[in-house]
């Protein structure tokens, strides 16, 4: 169990309604196929057509998340255009999608551990090792879950 402390230990003098970041994050990808995008995203999906088909949702559905990411600031727009054809725009992740690749393989990595159905698994490029999503504090320490507190900024407690 996650530890609150300080001021936030009191749960009934505090409400995180609007001001949780899960709360605040899920607002912007809290749908399965927003997630699904950044997952192809990730995977180096740029176009489209290729987004609907590989996610697998209607094109009208594709246009919303898509649109929905870019104002989110995780996804931006290029435009690119093919031999004979108009200008269109493909998507690609921006800075602020990059650093949510580990939420999207903390979900993978979920998933992995508790569906039998999957032979997936992430590795490491450059040794071929399996590689997992972990919590670390700024001290370098593996946290378990049984170790992790959630603070106001600018209170310490250790």
């Amino acid at each position: 169990m996650t530890v609150l402390q300080g001021r936030l230990a009191d749960r009934d003098s505090w409400s995180p309604v609007g001001r949780c970041p899960v709360e605040k994050t899920m607002g912007l990808v809290g749908t399965k196929s927003a997630m699904l995008i950044m997952r192809e995203a990730f995977y180096g999906t740029t176009r489209f057509d290729d987004f609907a088909r590989r996610v697998g949702i209607t094109k009208a559905a594709t246009s919303a998340r898509l649109s929905e990411l870019v104002d989110a600031g995780l996804l931006a727009k290029q435009p690119y255009q093919e031999p004979g054809q108009r200008s269109r725009d493909e998507y690609v992740l921006t800075e602020q999608g990059t650093a949510f690749m580990p939420v999207v393989w903390a979900m993978f990595e979920w998933g992995r551990g508790y569906f039998e159905d999957t032979r997936l698994r992430l590795s490491h490029q450059g040794c071929g090792a399996e590689a997992t999503v972990e919590i670390r504090c700024a001290d370098g320490h593996h946290v378990p879950s049984d170790e992790l507190a959630v603070r106001v900024a600018g209170h310490r407690s250790v």
